[in-house]
């Protein structure tokens, strides 16, 4: 059996305010082109079909096509809720769905499994939607108390109560259901989709709401036994172990994914077991690049000459931020979504805080302020301004 591991496509999201939706849509026909060239079985969506609860028409009719299409082109789909969906929204009507697309968004199916045959038999494929501990408790609850696969996983300096309902205790709880199952259907191979954050797996600045500290995390010895663990919810493709892997985001959602290279992953499910995950690249509709410079030198060096129509990230190192810098560089790269100004070291003398306005009066520091951020000095009515500013400040301060 052939799967075709793909995850987070965020439908609807932009990029600093460009439009997405026409790259999402030639993503989508990238798909349904691997599914019929390699004959894929089933395609895995692991998680964050759209980017928000409420998505945009276009998002909901696109998620619509690309099920159609991949059905289609002979492959089975199925796909779960990630941290971005609205999870009832998103499994809605799968009950009315095709038998052959599978949306799962409710915790209390994870042991129920799509089971797909092959010339060696069944594999069965488990669905984990994305699992919020306060929420799935109660679908997840059992009867008889702690997992053993969970004991003494609670993170320390936590209440009992806060344990239990921490991330790896709601996963282990989920993979005991899981293994339960399996344990009555002795030699069927199993897959496991997930949208996790699994311990040793690196985000990116595009992933929201990931939990700091590592408490978010679950370790990757839950899902230990399974033939292949198929991760949404990080951006960059990456294998936590030979068989479970994280293929990415369709594309990307932030500069610091400027040098990740974009996959879906085509995994093969062998008589006995994992065989062969390849790389299968994604189009890439436009590039992402940082630039960093003054302002004259990304304007006029040759180098940047192929970059001029990617996304552009640019970092001024001018001593003082230009006037109307992104409109300026906008004349050669139309596609600049970014500007920050970190002016140089040396330029900028190497001093701290302190040692720059040690000395100086409070007035002096706000004139030298305005001047650094906008290149020239304060007019004659801005100091007046300013100075009744600190003096409101002051008095202010006094009477407290």
């Amino acid at each position: 059996m052939l799967a075709l591991h793909t995850s987070d496509w965020h439908l609807g999201r932009g990029l600093h305010g460009h439009d997405l939706l026409g790259a999402q849509a030639a993503f989508v026909d990238h798909l349904v082109e691997v599914v019929r060239a390699e004959a894929v079985d089933v395609v895995l969506v692991c998680g964050d079909v759209h980017d928000r609860a409420i998505p945009p028409v276009r998002a909901l009719e696109l998620f619509d096509e690309a099920l159609s299409r991949l059905r289609d082109a002979g492959a089975h789909v199925v796909a779960i809720s990630g941290n971005h969906d609205a999870a009832r929204r998103l499994g809605d009507k799968s009950g009315l769905l095709d038998p052959r697309i599978r949306i799962r968004t409710d915790p209390a199916t994870v042991a129920r499994p799509v089971v797909l045959d092959d010339a060696h038999g069944p594999v069965r494929i488990y669905a984990v939607p994305y699992l919020e501990p306060t929420t799935a408790h109660a679908a997840l609850a059992e009867p008889d108390g702690d997992d053993p696969e969970t004991a003494g996983t609670a993170e320390e300096g936590t209440s009992p109560a806060a344990s239990r309902l921490s991330p790896t205790v709601t996963m282990g709880r989920v993979m005991r259901a899981v293994r339960a199952d399996l344990a009555t259907h002795p030699g069927a191979r199993a897959v496991v989709l997930a949208h996790a954050w699994v311990t040793g797996g690196a985000a990116s600045d595009s992933e929201r709401d990931i939990s700091v500290g590592g408490l978010g995390n679950v370790p990757a010895s839950l899902f230990d036994g399974v033939t292949y663990t198929a991760l949404g919810h990080l951006h960059r493709p990456q294998a936590i172990a030979p068989a479970i892997r994280y293929s990415g985001s369709p594309m990307a959602f932030s500069f610091s994914e400027a040098s990740d290279r974009k996959t879906s992953l085509l995994v093969e499910l062998t008589h006995d077991g994992l065989g062969a995950v390849r790389s299968v690249p994604v189009p890439v509709a436009r590039r992402l690049t940082v630039l960093r410079g003054t302002l004259t030198e990304l304007l006029s060096s040759p180098s940047h000459t192929a970059h001029e129509q990617d996304f552009v990230a640019a970092v001024l190192t001018d001593p003082v931020r230009p006037l109307d810098a992104m409109a300026t560089l906008q004349r050669r790269f139309p596609f600049a979504l970014r500007l920050t100004h970190e002016p140089r070291a040396a330029e900028a003398g190497g001093r701290t805080f302190g040692e720059r306005t040690r000395g100086r009066t409070d007035l002096e520091i706000a004139l030298g302020f305005v001047e650094h951020v906008r290149g020239t000095a304060p007019s004659d009515r801005e100091r007046v301004l300013l100075a009744e500013a600190l003096d409101a400040a002051r008095v202010a301060e006094d009477a407290a």
